[in-house]
């Protein structure tokens, strides 16, 4: 997985946390938690508040 693939990160951090409100999460903790992904293979550099945003809202959409 890439930062790109937000809907696909949204889903796995919904099942790797499933007790964990997305709302509450801060982006530190959201960063670190999707390069611990199994599958995650990104430069951690090319993450940024922008992706973040948009993995949290899906990650937030994912468990509506």
């Amino acid at each position: 997985m890439k930062w790109t693939d937000i809907n696909d990160i949204a889903i796995e951090l919904s099942e790797a946390y499933p007790d964990q409100d997305p709302l509450k999460v801060n982006f530190v903790d959201l960063r670190n938690w999707v390069m611990a992904l199994p599958g995650f293979d990104d430069d951690p550099n090319r993450s940024g508040e922008k992706i973040l945003e948009a993995i949290q809202q899906a990650w937030i959409d994912e468990v509506s």
